[in-house]
């Protein structure tokens, strides 16, 4: 039968066209619900419209993987599906390490391209730009800053971002522990090196000695490293207002959900920080959502995009974490899409539960390529593909191996698919454009300036000058014995000074446990107080 005979007028092939192998694949796309369209079945080198490749919305909290080779059009995807959320009243939450995904604020351009793509994918594209809120990491870059308290981050993320062993985690955490129960709120990293500076002191050390204590050359690896971190420019992430991820959750008032995009072009070379901030921000909704278990739509998809450097270098205790965190917050009602280069990239009992797959095509150049490429075809159901040779000469840009959960949850037939257009923008709006969109937001007034309010730092050296004015002119010519001043030495820090004050001791104490029995920390140790 030639092509002539089956195809309908407009070139594509309906199902019935097909040969009984493509067919069952194009009946498992068939759901009766509400769906987002990914794209068309390609089968023997043809795209057929008439077999359209889809996901029911109401499986995005089962989570998810896109993956690809660099330049096959994984950002174009994140992109094709935030649009379709976004327009089913779905708030959708996207790293944008590159600059490009600013676009779906916009209308894309019809050219010629686009308009092949449409008619190959049965697709009736319009132009559209969709309701965003542009967000900064420490207002690095154009975009709302969002910033985290030090209390909230918690020790486990921090301990990650600042490359601390095992034992040094554990330590961070008795620091963490030991305000926690005095009520001293760290909100940023000066705060912290000043408890830590105490807990080491004559005084301070016996406050940890019910608790396993705190060695010397434990904290003092961790002052070296926070002070390393802050010349960085780190101390920018870490303060007040502290970002509210239940911004996160908003549909605009024509009711499609607002895509919010945090945009990292400024940081992208610090992978480390910005893919654990992403974590915190995922730790922070878990943390504060209620369960609502299993309904017709998610109350947010989260795109975490270069997902491998999360995972590198992790603790056993942090992925730990991740996998648990991952495993429960579907119940909340959130969808993860993890976005990364292979399924290896993604730890198998992660990997385990992300039941909506699109993977573009790998590149088999070298023998750990191969590896990879082997290790994710392994990772799908049985297919009428031979993968292997369709990973990696099979797929063209646009074009992706697809398998989801159906609405009964089971999993779809492996489908090769071409991949619809995105209807917005693909490509980075300009900058301009997109300071006035950051500054007509109605949040810039909220989170614009940053605030340093009285905190455990600013207690220490209050306390010092209260421990000077109150202190007797007898004891002054103590201060300058001749003996003490023999050995010149280098100048304390303000720190250092306070934390010598016998003074905090009792002004530790003072401040009272009601705070920090407010504080409850989740997996990851991250901590909310009530808003």
């Amino acid at each position: 039968m030639s092509d002539s005979d089956t195809a309908p007028p407009d070139g594509s092939q309906e199902p019935t066209a097909l040969p009984a192998e493509a067919r069952g694949i194009a009946s498992g796309y068939a759901f009766t619900g509400p769906a987002l369209d990914l794209g068309a079945l390609l089968w023997d080198g043809r795209c057929h419209a008439g077999a359209p490749v889809r996901v029911p919305l109401s499986v995005l909290n089962r989570h998810g993987l896109v993956a690809g080779a660099t330049g096959t059009g994984k950002t174009k995807t994140l992109q094709l599906i935030a649009e379709q959320l976004s327009a089913r009243g779905v708030p959708v939450f996207l790293a944008d390490i590159k600059g490009d995904l600013s676009g779906i604020a916009r209308p894309g351009h019809d050219d010629d391209r686009v308009r092949g793509r449409a008619a190959e994918v049965g697709q009736d594209w319009t132009g559209a730009g969709f309701p965003a809120e542009f967000l900064a990491l420490g207002g690095l870059g154009h975009g709302i800053p969002v910033r985290a308290t030090v209390t909230s981050f918690g020790p486990v993320l921090l301990a990650k971002v600042l490359q601390l062993n095992p034992t040094q985690e554990q330590s961070l955490g008795l620091v963490f522990h030991y305000a926690d129960t005095k009520g001293l709120e760290l909100i940023d990293l000066k705060d912290l090196r000043a408890v830590v500076a105490f807990l080491t002191s004559d005084e301070g050390r016996a406050e940890l000695r019910d608790i396993g204590g705190l060695s010397r050359a434990t904290a003092g690896v961790i002052l070296r490293t926070l002070t390393a971190f802050e010349a960085e420019g780190a101390a920018d992430f870490f303060g007040e207002p502290e970002f509210d991820t239940a911004g996160l959750l908003r549909t605009a008032e024509d009711g499609r959900g607002i895509v919010s995009v945090l945009e990292l072009p400024a940081v992208q070379d610090r992978p480390r920080l910005f893919s654990t901030f992403l974590m915190w921000l995922l730790a922070d909704l878990f943390h504060d959502l209620p369960e609502i278990g299993d309904t017709d739509r998610p109350r947010l998809v989260f795109f975490f995009d270069e997902a491998h450097l999360l995972f590198h270098d992790a603790s056993r205790a942090f992925l730990d974490a991740i996998t648990q965190t991952v495993r429960l917050i579907r119940s909340k009602g959130v969808g993860v899409f993890f976005v990364t280069q292979t399924p290896k990239d993604v730890p198998g009992d992660v990997l385990a539960q992300l039941g909506n797959r699109v993977q573009h095509a790998l590149r088999a150049y070298t023998p750990d390529d191969h590896k990879a490429l082997t290790a994710t075809v392994r990772t799908f159901p049985r297919s009428a593909y031979d993968l292997g040779e369709l990973l990696t000469a099979g797929l063209g840009t646009g074009e992706a191996v697809v398998t989801v959960l159906g609405e009964s949850g089971a999993p779809t037939p492996v489908a090769a698919t071409r991949l619809r257009a995105p209807e917005s923008l693909m490509g980075p709006v300009d900058p301009a454009a997109l300071d006035r969109a950051v500054r007509g937001s109605s949040l810039h007034e909220r989170y614009a300036q940053a605030v340093d309010r009285e905190s455990a730092y600013e207690k220490l050296a209050t306390a010092r000058v209260e421990e000077e004015a109150e202190a007797p002119p007898a004891r002054e010519p103590k201060r300058t014995v001749a003996p003490r001043e023999a050995a010149p030495r280098e100048e304390p820090s303000l720190a250092e000074q306070v934390v010598s004050s016998g003074v905090f001791k009792s002004l530790a104490r003072s401040v009272g446990t009601r705070l920090g029995r407010e504080i409850t920390r989740s997996l990851f140790g991250t901590a909310r107080r009530r808003r």
